[in-house]
């Protein structure tokens, strides 16, 4: 089936802000996650942050608790990411990965660069 496909990557500088979008063309309604992941250079793949269609909740690393913020957008297959103070620290790829009905299958995007120069 379709991968979800993530946009809105790119370069810039330290403090500067950043809006990711993930949207997952497999999902018309109803009961989703959708999750936000990273891999920086020589590490391995973190978790960042995650939302429930089902109850609004919102989950954060500690590392970008208060900087990071994940939203539902108004088509319901859509998430945003929205990055603000961002740091060198934060480069890496960015994943995008849906959970499409709560049963724990997971579909994985191919992911986004972010690079943040100090």
């Amino acid at each position: 089936q379709a991968q979800p496909v993530e946009s809105g990557g790119g370069s810039v500088q330290s403090g500067g802000s950043l809006r990711l979008a993930c949207v997952d063309s497999a999902i018309f309604d109803g009961y989703y996650r959708m999750n936000w992941y990273r891999q920086a250079p020589g590490k391995e793949r973190e978790f960042v942050a995650g939302i429930w269609r089902g109850d609004d909740s919102t989950y954060y690393a500690d590392s970008v608790k208060g900087r990071f913020t994940i939203s539902r957008g108004n088509a319901k297959n859509t998430v945003y990411l929205q990055m603000n103070s961002l740091k060198p620290v934060d480069t890496g790829v960015y994943y995008c990965a849906t959970d499409r009905s709560g049963s724990g299958d997971w579909y994985w995007g191919q992911g986004t660069q972010v690079t943040v120069s100090s």
